[in-house]
């Protein structure tokens, strides 16, 4: 089939206006193996105002591409040292750019095949020049929509990740606060969040929901802010009413936390983390499933932690006691699956506090070794 382009009387490189279009940014890479084809297509490009360099076989297609960038190749079909189909293939593998795809063998190929190769639009020669430079105008503005979109889309990624850097650095400070009111536990919100983050990894959680359990349980002593501290220090024993004080810090943190939109439950998790699988927790003697999955996991974590270090009233009762506590109450007080969890990551060494603490330098850290 002998290769001709139809040309139209009327001049298709203006805008709605009438005026002639430049826009002097896009460039345009025409592939075909007629230089009279290419010319002239050169031609009416040029004219609508874009750049336009062309080739007349894929390999010398493929050394511009290599070495220039174009927002779209229009290339034949039918060459003879290969296909535009396969340089398709190639350019779709290798760069950002639009592919116009023209053949006068329609017959030979489907619009639908074409396009699910990753073609922009597939053009049956013999072409009128306005309809080309129209469809051509069409796959660069979509692809200036795409690129605005992408961006705006790369924005909005990187305010979201300053947004939970700012947040992470305000629970930090939360956690910083509370440990200043009681330092003899210093360090004991970020062992239990380190504990806690292991079991949840092990769990399988996604790390989505491994975030929002970090969050948690780094601050889940806040309501421990409104405990006297006289309380929270004291060497001895509490007495009745100082542990019903010292009680009430779980429904503490959540009236803190409970207006202030989280992406995840962080005040429900907090108010929770002191419930137990019998229902003879506190505050509200929840029990089974109707405790959040995140708050049984800072339940053991808190549990292990508690026991396994110093307290102002007592040394630490060191880690087999931890153990035979957790394995005593397993079914009863603590979740089945998230003690048997934790016991595996201690008795098969995967963790340890001391390594924990070695690989996170937790902002709150270092804030209080400065301050």
């Amino acid at each position: 089939m002998p290769k001709t382009i139809r040309t139209s009387t009327s001049h298709p490189f203006s805008d709605d206006a009438g005026h002639p279009t430049k826009t002097g940014r896009e460039r345009i890479l025409v592939v075909d193996d007629e230089a009279p084809i290419r010319e002239l297509l050169k031609t009416g490009i040029t004219m609508a105002g874009y750049e336009c360099l062309t080739a007349g076989n894929t390999e010398s297609a493929l050394s511009l591409l290599a070495g220039e960038k174009f927002d779209v190749v229009i290339s034949d079909i039918h060459m003879p040292d290969g296909s535009g189909i396969e340089l398709l293939t190639r350019i779709k593998a290798a760069y950002d750019t639009g592919v116009i795809i023209m053949t006068g063998f329609v017959e030979d190929f489907a619009y639908e095949e074409i396009i699910g190769m990753g073609a922009n639009d597939f053009i049956q020669k013999p072409v009128r020049i306005a309809e080309f430079v129209a469809r051509l105008k069409r796959v660069l503005a979509e692809r200036r929509t795409l690129s605005q979109r992408n961006r705006a889309v790369d924005e909005l990624q990187l305010n979201l990740n300053k947004l939970r850097r700012a947040m992470d650095g305000i629970v930090h400070a939360m956690s910083v606060a509370v440990e200043l009111r009681d330092p003899y536990t210093a360090g004991h919100q970020q062992r239990v969040s380190n504990l806690a983050c292991a079991i949840a990894r092990s769990l399988g959680l996604s790390e989505d929901r491994i975030d929002g359990l970090r969050m948690a349980s780094i601050i889940h002593d806040l309501g421990k802010l409104t405990i006297p501290a006289e309380i929270l220090c004291k060497p001895g024993r509490l007495s009745n009413l100082e542990y019903e004080l010292i009680k009430n810090h779980v429904q503490a943190g959540y009236d803190i936390l409970k207006r202030i939109e989280f992406p995840w439950p962080l005040a429900e998790i907090i108010l929770q983390h002191h419930e137990r699988l019998d229902g003879s927790g506190y505050p509200h003697g929840l029990s089974g499933d109707a405790i959040v999955l995140e708050a049984r996991i800072i339940a053991v974590s808190d549990v292990f932690e508690t026991i396994a270090s110093h307290r102002p009233y007592r040394p630490s009762l060191g880690v087999n006691k931890a153990i035979d506590e957790l394995r005593l109450n397993k079914g009863k007080l603590y979740d089945p699956l998230v003690v048997e969890t934790c016991l595996e990551l201690f008795e098969t060494r995967q963790f340890s506090f001391e390594r924990s603490q070695k690989k996170s330098t937790p902002v709150a850290e270092h804030q209080l070794q400065t301050l």
